[in-house]
């Protein structure tokens, strides 16, 4: 399985550990450490302290963070280390 695909599948289930309620208190911190380890640099810590502040307030745990830095990071964002796919057939 393709590294990317390894953090969809832990953003997926981290978010669904966000949904569990009472469990603000511990998954807070947890989430955001897990966040910076998963994403590295900047946009890391930003997402950290962004998932932190979903998953310590209530009635924000329903934004799923960890899969929306997933998509920023994987789709939005052009990865430079990545080879990038021609879609057109040159003749």
């Amino acid at each position: 399985m393709n590294t990317k695909y390894k953090k969809l599948a832990l953003s997926l289930i981290f978010d669904a550990i966000g949904f569990i309620p009472f469990t603000d208190i511990v998954w807070a911190p947890v989430s955001a450490y897990a966040m910076t380890k998963m994403y590295k640099g900047k946009e890391g810590k930003i997402a950290a302290v962004i998932t932190f502040i979903e998953e310590a307030l209530p009635f924000l745990d329903v934004i799923p963070t960890f899969t929306i830095m997933w998509i920023y990071t994987y789709v939005f964002k052009k990865d430079k280390n990545e080879p990038e796919v021609k879609t057109t057939i040159e003749v």
